[in-house]
């Protein structure tokens, strides 16, 4: 019986933590994957594949891949790293340093190191993105260079998903707060 597959036993999903529900478990991997397909466009242009830029403009794909690309690949890591931070909101390493961290691990650190830089994040990124998806119109229309037709249809799909990550963090940040309040 014991070399039944299905009697053995799996390690939880995740790490689970007092007052952490699954739907806050499933918004924080929204918020995370929420930058992914702005992501993937970057690094096509990154890699040379035309996106519908005019050659006019700094993303035109003559100018990739080189040391441009450098910069887009750049930018792509530190969104993809600041979305998966959104999954610290309801994880244990969002409330206590890692054990493999000699001296400090284990050690809780103050809700609030968590609290203020996830809720400005969530008011940039919502401020920030709202005011991108309002005046995009008139940036494209000014700019000759712009995606249009399909290119700009792949573009916005890319873009649009962003929309949801600075509300989706302010809904997991006040989560965290009041856990924490109340849990620990």
């Amino acid at each position: 019986m014991a070399s039944d597959p299905a009697c053995v036993a799996l390690p939880p999903a995740a790490d689970p933590l007092p007052g952490v529900t699954p739907q806050l478990r499933r918004l924080a991997t929204l918020a995370s994957l929420t930058v992914l397909p702005s992501c993937v466009w970057r690094l096509a242009i990154a890699a040379g594949i035309p996106m519908g830029w005019g050659p006019g403009s700094d993303l035109h794909h003559s100018y990739y891949p080189g040391r441009e690309s450098l910069v887009l690949v750049l930018v792509t890591l530190l969104q993809e790293c600041l979305g998966l931070l959104s999954l610290g909101l309801v994880r244990r390493w969002g409330e206590e340093l890692p054990r493999w961290i000699p001296g400090l691990g284990g050690r809780r650190f103050h809700p609030l190191v968590a609290v203020v830089p996830a809720a400005l994040g969530a008011l940039v990124l919502t401020g920030t993105t709202c005011l991108g998806a309002v005046t995009w119109t008139e940036v494209n229309a000014a700019n000759p260079d712009a995606p249009t037709g399909l290119a700009l249809r792949i573009f916005s799909l890319s873009y649009v998903p962003l929309l949801l990550w600075g509300p989706l963090l302010g809904v997991l940040t006040v989560a965290y707060w009041r856990r924490r309040r109340i849990h620990g």
